[in-house]
């Protein structure tokens, strides 16, 4: 029994496409993270001297804080924009595709 529901799942062309969908947006969402962090990184590693600028006279806090700051903020709004999809778009595609597959 369980065989057979997946074979239909399997063949169902919804699922191909819940499968290619969420690959293609995993990868993009991985590779903006990496950007940010792998940035970040770099700029620690080759231009530290720039990070360690005062944002204005009399501050104490210098560029390397806000940016990182905003390295944790774009993480929380990239995870927020994934899980929002997969809640929503995902889900419901999954859903359609379990539906299916337990019809016959």
């Amino acid at each position: 029994m369980v065989d057979e529901v997946a074979a239909r799942v399997e063949a169902n062309p919804k699922y191909h496409k819940l499968v290619g969908m969420r690959s293609s947006y995993s990868i993009i969402m991985t590779i903006c993270v990496m950007v940010v962090y792998y940035g970040y990184i770099l700029l620690i590693a080759f231009n530290k001297e720039w990070l360690g600028t005062k944002l204005a006279d009399g501050w104490t806090t210098s560029v390397g804080i806000p940016l990182g700051v905003g390295v944790i903020v774009i993480t929380i709004i990239l995870t927020n924009l994934y899980v929002r999809r997969a809640n929503t778009e995902f889900d419901s595609l999954n859903a359609e595709i379990i539906k299916e597959a337990n019809k016959k």
